[in-house]
């Protein structure tokens, strides 16, 4: 008895397969008309810009840097939100100013528009301060924090830069948003 019920739950669970795999194919060709709506969440393109917002007015070398932060994202083949953090990690970091050795006033060896240091492995003084390579240096360690793309844009630049400031960066958003739209496409 307990042969017979086994096959016959076997039957069952085989009939229900073949009927769903058969069905698939079928439920895929079905009016469009009779279906019943299902509700989709829809995430927006960029997050909405966290905080109080600040802006400068760029001159000439700020807004080519930016235009270089750009180009630099497009060549790693990222998208447009990795070029808003990146320009929002500048602009906190030096305000899209390429900083060489600042004397008394800099922080440890930090150069360039990242403020990176060469004792930690950012690359050389000659590297850091060139806007390409400290681009590409801080998107390889931006691809390296799982999710970024959906997080908050100051708990991605934070995540790279480590910073004793860490919810600075928030207050560039919009105006990385803005440097974006503006020149991604030019």
């Amino acid at each position: 008895m307990n042969t017979i019920f086994r096959k016959s739950m076997l039957s069952v669970a085989g009939l229900a397969f073949a009927g769903g795999v058969f069905a698939g194919p079928i439920a895929a060709h079905a009016n469009p008309a009779d279906a019943k709506p299902v509700a989709v969440a829809v995430q927006s393109a960029a997050p909405k810009p966290q905080g109080d917002q600040s802006h400068i007015d760029l001159n000439g070398e700020q807004t080519a840097n930016a235009k270089a932060i750009i180009a630099a994202t497009k060549k790693a083949g990222l998208p447009e939100r990795a070029a808003v953090i990146s320009i929002a990690t500048s602009l906190q970091e030096s305000k899209l100013e390429n900083l060489g050795h600042l004397g008394d006033a800099n922080d440890h060896d930090s150069l360039g528009l990242f403020q990176q240091r060469p004792s930690s492995g950012w690359g050389t003084p000659e590297q850091i301060t060139d806007p390409e390579y400290s681009t590409t240096a801080f998107l390889k360690g931006l691809r390296q924090v799982d999710g970024w793309q959906d997080m908050p844009l100051t708990d991605a630049a934070q995540t790279v830069q480590v910073s004793a400031y860490p919810d600075a960066y928030a207050q560039w958003e919009q105006q990385a948003t803005d440097l974006v739209g503006q020149y991604w496409n030019s």
